[in-house]
């Protein structure tokens, strides 16, 4: 039962581990926390939400989209689409609204601030996203990456140890 129990939870840790890093990684995606409540009851604060790129040509009402608020600042927000425009110069903008919020965005949003739309999202895991920085979590991938082949490498030296212990000689019993 206990042996069950570890694989349940390995495969657990494996599969929260592929969604979070090794997916977003591999497609060139941005794992990101949402801190407020402006998209409850979709992502509530603590939702890690996996922000995949998108052509602005692709972006249709309802996607959520994920922006800077300001072109070029680091600041980004999820929130909705609600509206597609254009602009005086004819260049498409988009209105945004977050699913908890009255009223639209004031600012439309320009095709060059847009990060991506959302693909996927995690409750709650973002929760550990928060409490530690870039580094610390570079370093937890390390040492987990660093554990998984420790591991990998005990078991098959305890292998091959097995097959290459002389066997024991059995002691037959006449009756």
């Amino acid at each position: 039962m206990l042996s069950i129990l570890s694989w349940l939870v390995l495969g657990l840790a494996v599969a929260v581990v592929g969604a979070a890093v090794l997916v977003p990684r591999l497609t060139g995606s941005t794992p990101m926390t949402v801190l407020t409540g402006s998209m409850a009851p979709s992502y509530l604060p603590g939702t890690l939400v996996v922000v995949r790129p998108v052509a602005a040509e692709d972006i249709a009402i309802g996607d959520p989209i994920t922006f800077q608020l300001r072109s070029g600042e680091p600041t980004v927000v999820t929130h909705r689409v609600v509206g597609i425009g254009y602009d005086g110069t004819g260049e498409r903008v988009f209105s945004t609204q977050g699913d908890a919020n009255e009223s639209p965005d004031a600012v439309p949003v320009r095709p060059v601030q847009v990060r991506g739309e959302v693909w996927y999202a995690i409750p709650w895991l973002g929760r550990l996203n928060i409490l530690f920085s870039a580094d610390q979590h570079e370093l937890m991938t390390r040492v987990a990456a660093g554990g998984c082949f420790a591991y990998a490498i005990g078991v098959l030296l305890r292998g091959r140890w097995r097959r290459t212990r002389p066997e024991s000689p059995s002691v037959r019993v006449a009756t």
